[in-house]
């Protein structure tokens, strides 16, 4: 029988600290920093939150080094909004997926349009 209460709890966390992030004060915090997941261990002791800046994955790692040393005030702020028996512990990792996927969509855009159109068959 699965157990539907980490991804829940998980799911949660990340909303919570999506809203978290536009409170922030840190000028090292990106304001275009976003939540790409949030890994939540089976005992709900831990929470690791990959996190990405559209800027760049500098950004991304000045931002990390922001979140780190604002952890406890999020943490302490979740435990207030999430009804949790334990507030889970972050950890925060620099991921640079928005970044790969914008280089992904600047190839594709690249491509001249009348390669498509041929593929098609709309000569």
């Amino acid at each position: 029988m699965p157990s539907f209460k980490i991804g829940r709890a998980a799911a949660d966390i990340q909303r919570e600290l999506a809203d978290l992030f536009r409170e922030l004060k840190d000028p090292r915090v990106s304001k275009l920093l976003s939540i790409v997941k949030v890994d939540v261990s089976g005992d709900l002791s831990y929470a690791t939150v990959y996190v990405s800046a559209i800027e760049g994955f500098d950004k991304t790692v000045e931002s990390v080094k922001g979140l780190k040393n604002a952890a406890g005030f999020l943490r302490r702020e979740l435990g207030v909004r999430l009804k949790l028996r334990k507030t889970p512990e972050l950890r925060f990792v620099a991921d640079n997926s928005i970044e790969h996927s914008a280089h992904i969509a600047r190839i594709i855009d690249s491509f001249p349009e009348s390669t498509a159109s041929e593929e098609n068959g709309d000569e």
